[in-house]
């Protein structure tokens, strides 16, 4: 099967390869056409997955379709951004058509519950890897970024951690562990969903947000530097699954929910007097801490003591000793 029959079979004719509100012109042209409503700025992100590095192989590929196109859109959710569109670059080492079959499957699910459509992409041999670049829309002025955070502000975030880092030794066959226990683990991390509409929620309330990719001592390092302040997260105000808690303990599902990675949760910091509001509309938001005077990061235990271990999430290009 040639690369423009590959396209044409398994991608161009999805459902979700067929226009929508914001696409001018989808698959078939030399590029796509977006149409941003006036007043509106486009919100652009791009995420590269490798085999082996960002998830395991071989894999089911429908669950690969789905991650792979979850965790591009979460990028979305973290700017208050509304999803228009998507590209995929998809390098194969071989063409089959029963793994092809499924991932499409599994990628036009995730980009029909997140209402957003296929209006490209390329396709090309070599190690297996997926990259996605999404496309939003964002009302002019109104993006959330790392860098609004202000002393005093909450630190929140949108759900529970740690989940997707405990699934992870059950992905790779490492452990095993009942299903009321692994399978709600198994979903968050196979089959994240984006907190598009949590993200909109909170344009014009938070100060500074993201959404926690690298785990959540490193990317909340990212707002304390952008915005030039401090930030100290408190241990024990970690919101934590049952499962999580269940499959590795009280300890082992705190270090998961603070270095783990691939939660896929918004965290932001956010004015005391957001916080009862947000909460009275049904959001679930967790207050973990604060931004204080100073700079970088620090987890503090019940006593208010300094207990910042020295790993702080996942780094792909990290020196070692």
């Amino acid at each position: 099967m040639g690369e423009f029959e590959l396209i044409r079979h398994f991608f161009a004719a999805a459902p979700c390869a067929q226009g929508g509100e914001g696409v001018a012109l989808g698959i078939g042209d030399d590029c796509a056409l977006l149409a941003v409503p006036v007043g509106e700025q486009l919100a652009v992100s791009t995420d590269t997955l490798v085999a082996g590095v960002h998830f395991s192989d071989p894999c089911e590929p429908f669950l690969l379709g789905q991650r792979s196109l979850a965790v591009a859109v979460s990028d979305l959710a973290a700017m208050g951004a509304t999803p228009v569109a998507f590209t995929l670059a998809l390098t194969l080492p071989t063409v089959t058509a029963d793994w092809l079959q499924a991932y499409a499957r599994g990628l036009n699910l995730m980009a029909q519950q997140c209402g957003v459509a296929l209006v490209g992409g390329d396709t090309t041999r070599g190690p297996l890897s997926l990259t996605v670049t999404v496309f939003g829309r964002v009302p002019a002025g109104s993006a959330l970024t790392r860098s609004g955070a202000r002393v005093g502000d909450l630190l929140c975030v949108g759900g529970e951690l740690g989940n997707a880092a405990g699934a992870l030794p059950l992905v790779l066959g490492k452990r095993t562990a009942p299903a009321a226990i692994a399978d709600p683990l198994l979903a968050h991390y196979w089959s994240p969903q984006p907190q598009l509409a949590l993200g909109q929620a909170l344009r014009g309330r938070a100060t500074a947000a993201l959404d926690i990719s690298d785990g959540l001592l490193a990317d909340c390092g990212h707002i304390a530097l952008a915005s030039k302040v401090g930030i100290e997260v408190e241990r024990h105000r970690l919101p934590l699954s049952d499962a999580l808690v269940a499959l590795l303990g009280q300890s082992g599902a705190e270090e998961a929910a603070l270095s783990g990675g691939d939660d896929y949760v918004l965290a932001f910091t956010l004015p005391s007097v957001e916080w009862p509001r947000l909460l009275a509309e049904g959001w679930p938001v967790h207050v973990i801490g604060q931004v204080v005077p100073g700079q970088g990061v620090v987890l503090r235990d019940t006593d208010g003591q300094d207990i910042t271990p020295p790993t702080r999430g996942y780094q792909h290009f990290r020196e070692t000793p």
